[in-house]
C-alpha cells in the first residue's frame, strides 16, 4: 500500500503543478497584449509585433542553427549554475552551522556582488579568450553569492526543535539533516537557486555577446547589427523558453519532491 500511496501522491502533485500552469499562460497573454499595445504605438523599428516575432522564430527553428545555438548557450549556463549550485551551497551550508566561517565570508560577499557581471566578463575574456571557460567563470562569480545567501538563510532560519525532537527518538546526525534539516533550508534555497538559474542563462548571454563566443548572445549580436528587430526579439524569446523548460523540468519537481511536507502541514493537508 505504501508504494502505491506514494506513487499517487507524486501523481497528484504532478496534476496540481500542471493545473497551476493556467496562471503562467494568464501572465503570459497579459505581456503579449502589453507587447502588441506596444508595438502599435511605437511602430515596428522600435518593437515588432508579437505575431511577426513567433514567425521570426519559427523561421530560426525551421532552419536548425537556433536549435544548436539554443543548445550552446543553454549548456553553458547549466555548466556555470551547476557549479554555483553546488559550491554556493555547500559553503552557505557550512557558514551556516558555523557562526565564525559567516563572519569571515561577510566582506567576500560585499566584494563579488559588488562588482558588476560585466566587470568579470572584460577580466574572464582577458584571462580565458572567448572560451567556454569565460562564460562559466563569468556565471560563477555573479550567481554564486545569491546560492551562498539562501543556504545561509535556510540554515540559520530552521526550526531547532524539529531536529532535537528526531534526536529525542533516535535520528543521528547525517539523518537529522537530510530528513529535517534539509528539508527546511530548502525552503530557503530554492527561491535562491530559481534566481541563480535566471541569472545563469543572463549573464551567459551577455557573456556570449561581449566576447563573440557564438550561441544566441552572438546571432543577437549579428540580428542588432543588421538592425533586425523581429529577429532579436526572436532569440529573446527562444532564451526565455529555454529558461522556462529548465526550471520547470529541472528545478519545480525536485523542489516539489522535497517540500512535500508544506502539503501536510497546510489547513487542507492530509494529515497522516
Amino acid at each position: 500500500m505504501r508504494p502505491a500511496s506514494s506513487a499517487l501522491d507524486r501523481l497528484s502533485r504532478f496534476g496540481r503543478f500542471l493545473w497551476s500552469g493556467w496562471a503562467g499562460l494568464a501572465g503570459l497573454a497579459l505581456i503579449a497584449a502589453l507587447w502588441q499595445a506596444g508595438h502599435e504605438a511605437y511602430g515596428d523599428f522600435i518593437l515588432s509585433a508579437p505575431l511577426d516575432t513567433l514567425a521570426a522564430g519559427w523561421r530560426l527553428l525551421h532552419d536548425g542553427s537556433a536549435v544548436e545555438l539554443l543548445a550552446l548557450t543553454t549548456r553553458r549556463a547549466l555548466s556555470g549554475f551547476a557549479l554555483c549550485a553546488v559550491i554556493g551551497t555547500a559553503a552557505g551550508v557550512a557558514a551556516g552551522y558555523s557562526p565564525a566561517t559567516l563572519r569571515l565570508s561577510r566582506p567576500v560577499l560585499t566584494v563579488l556582488m559588488g562588482v558588476p557581471p560585466i566587470a568579470w566578463i572584460v577580466l574572464a575574456m582577458i584571462w580565458f579568450g572567448a572560451s567556454d571557460r569565460t562564460v562559466a567563470m563569468t556565471i560563477l562569480v555573479s550567481t554564486t553569492p545569491v546560492v551562498f545567501i539562501g543556504a545561509v538563510e535556510g540554515v540559520t532560519t530552521r526550526d531547532r526543535g524539529i531536529e532535537d525532537m528526531a534526536h529525542v527518538f533516535g535520528a543521528g546526525p547525517i539523518r537529522r539533516f537530510t530528513h529535517v534539516a534539509a528539508r527546511q533550508i530548502s525552503t530557503q534555497l530554492f527561491p535562491a537557486l530559481i534566481l541563480a538559474l535566471g541569472s545563469s542563462f543572463k549573464v551567459a548571454i551577455m557573456a556570449e555577446l561581449l566576447a563573440n563566443a557564438g550561441g544566441i548572445g552572438g546571432a543577437l549580436a549579428r540580428a542588432r547589427a543588421m538592425l533586425d528587430i523581429a529577429e532579436a526579439m526572436a532569440w529573446v524569446g527562444l532564451a526565455v523558453a529555454a529558461l522556462i523548460v529548465v526550471e520547470y523540468v529541472l528545478i519545480r519537481p525536485l523542489r516539489s519532491e522535497l517540500e512535500r511536507w508544506r502539503d501536510a502541514a497546510a489547513p487542507w493537508g492530509v494529515k497522516r
